[in-house]
């Protein structure tokens, strides 16, 4: 009798079928890892020195590496996972996996697994090609703290992805959604341009409305050469965590296996 594969085995082998999609698809592959990196290099050699408060400048690598990689890790699980997702479930994938004995939590695990794995090979390429490049500053004593802030921020963006898949009324539309609520976000919280002194009132506001402002000063506070004290933020990592869980409960409520438009059926089987 033929042994029945580790449920953690299944989940490696999911997490590697998700990483290959990932590869083949050159257009994924280039705005997730090569597009960050792209303006890191562009903005590192334009800019001699950013503003991160009222007479407090760092380079220009020091302030953009750190946010880069957040902007790379989002685009690996936000927006990867939800445009793979949503497009798996229009051309029946989705379907089609709900019928065979894989168990649904390994298939959404390895989307998941697959977007973490992404999201750190991208964030250490930006904060790589920083400390060898242009010589960002890194106290190691801020270690644990950065990787711990990391793995809350890519594990709310991976169940925002899932809930943006969730929302999304096809895959075709799913890009476009994606683009809409990340892009004019990323330009309000410290991604592209520091907007830490003195913005607009409705600025600041869309900025700390959504997590990826949150995510981003979080994770700088690991790497600003200014910091004294504790660089953990407690109440930027409850932001964080809180959009996690709303993007949990819509992927909850909302979720479908079935193609959402155009399939053999429109009626929605949840988990």
């Amino acid at each position: 009798m033929n042994k029945r594969p580790s449920s953690l085995k299944l989940l490696a082998n999911q997490i590697g079928y998700q990483n290959r999609r990932f590869r083949r698809n050159v257009m994924a592959a280039f705005f997730t890892l090569a597009f960050p990196l792209m303006f890191l290099l562009l903005f590192g050699a334009l800019f001699e020195g950013v503003d991160i408060a009222p007479g407090v400048e760092v380079a220009a690598a020091q302030f953009y590496a750190p946010g880069l990689a957040v902007f790379a890790a989002v685009s690996a699980t936000y927006t990867n996972i939800g445009i793979s997702t949503a497009i798996s479930r229009d051309e029946g994938i989705l379907k089609r996996t709900r019928g065979t004995p894989l168990p649904p939590w390994i298939y959404v695990g390895g989307v998941v697994g697959s977007g973490i794995v992404l999201a750190a090979f991208g964030a250490a390429l930006m904060l790589t090609v920083g400390v060898l490049a242009y010589g960002i500053e890194f106290d190691w004593a801020n270690l644990v703290p950065a990787v711990l802030t990391f793995v809350l921020g890519v594990a709310s963006f991976s169940l925002l992805g899932l809930a943006l898949a969730s929302v999304a009324s096809s895959g075709q539309s799913a890009p476009a959604l994606a683009q809409a609520t990340l892009l004019p976000v990323a330009f309000a919280s410290n991604i592209f341009i520091s907007v830490r002194n003195n913005p607009p009132a409705w600025l600041e506001l869309l900025g700390d409305v959504f997590p990826l402002k949150a995510f981003a000063d979080a994770f700088f506070a690991c790497f600003d050469p200014f910091r004294e004290g504790s660089v953990y933020e407690p109440w930027l990592l409850a932001r964080i965590a809180a959009w996690g869980v709303l993007g949990a409960l819509v992927f909850w409520r909302k979720f479908t296996w079935e193609p959402a438009v155009g399939g053999p059926t429109r009626s929605r089987r949840r988990r």
